[in-house]
């Protein structure tokens, strides 16, 4: 057996909303496994706190970090600028960056709907259109955009949040067909309540928790570790034949019926 279909060394990742949770957990699954990575995320102090925890872990690995909202088209502009510079052309995409506001779907102000579509699904989008030319350099390449049950079955997130996550795994299909002539696989992951600073919150009420665990099989939150193994696995040239899915981390949540 090929042991390189397990490995990523030589690639390079480049990993959104990096600084922390599901975003961070991926970048140290990503380095584990041999790739060199890119963190971009909007809080340029725990950013860098980031990196520099994970160029302490990983030492012999290229783990660079870039401070933009990717919610603004010109800062993400500013991220492929950077890339370009730094003469590095990424094979991973993996788009983690979200945020959602919590509210009755008459409650919301209009601002705060496109502050969740900006963040959520239109900066996925144009990452994706971004990371296309550099993507198609490499033979086998890999988006993974961060999804959630929400997009699949009706939650208490707030329907913008949902709306945002079903977009997202259709995007992921469309993408998937359209760029295979590429090289470009491109997949989606949908977890269910992971152990997060977006999740904290509502976690902490134990009424609502005690809900939460009552719906899942396993018993328990997940990790956001537990994400970035799935994540990783949809990057190495092990997964090769898997594009256009959406892989529920959601410790049998969604099977679970009423």
């Amino acid at each position: 057996m090929d042991g390189n279909r397990w490995r990523l060394d030589g690639r390079v990742a480049l990993v959104t909303g990096a600084s922390k949770g599901i975003g961070r957990a991926c970048a140290a699954e990503l380095l584990a496994f041999g790739a060199d990575v890119l963190l971009v995320a909007r809080g340029e102090e725990s950013l860098e706190a980031a990196r520099a925890d994970l160029a302490a872990e990983f030492p012999g690995h290229r783990v660079l970090a870039f401070a933009a909202d990717l919610a603004q088209p010109e800062q993400r502009l500013d991220v492929f600028d950077w890339i370009t510079d730094l003469d590095l052309a990424p094979s991973i995409l993996v788009n983690n960056v979200g945020t959602n506001i919590r509210k009755p779907t008459l409650a919301y102000e209009a601002a705060e709907i496109a502050r969740i579509f900006d963040t959520n699904l239109f900066s996925a989008f144009e990452m994706c259109r971004l990371a296309q030319p550099f993507l198609t350099r490499h033979p086998q390449s890999a988006i993974v955009n961060i999804g959630s049950v929400a997009g699949q079955t009706a939650l208490r997130t707030g329907s913008p949040y949902a709306m945002t996550k079903a977009a997202l795994a259709q995007l992921t299909r469309n993408l998937a067909v359209e760029w295979a002539r590429d090289g470009v696989r491109v997949n989606a992951v949908a977890p269910w309540y992971v152990r997060t600073p977006l999740a904290a919150g509502v976690l902490s009420d134990p009424a609502y928790l005690e809900e939460v665990l009552d719906r899942t099989p396993a018993g328990r939150i997940g990790e956001p570790e537990e994400v970035a193994a799935t994540v990783a696995f949809l990057c190495l040239p092990a997964s090769s034949y898997v594009t256009g899915q959406c892989v529920a981390v959601d410790g049998g949540f969604l099977q679970y019926g009423s």
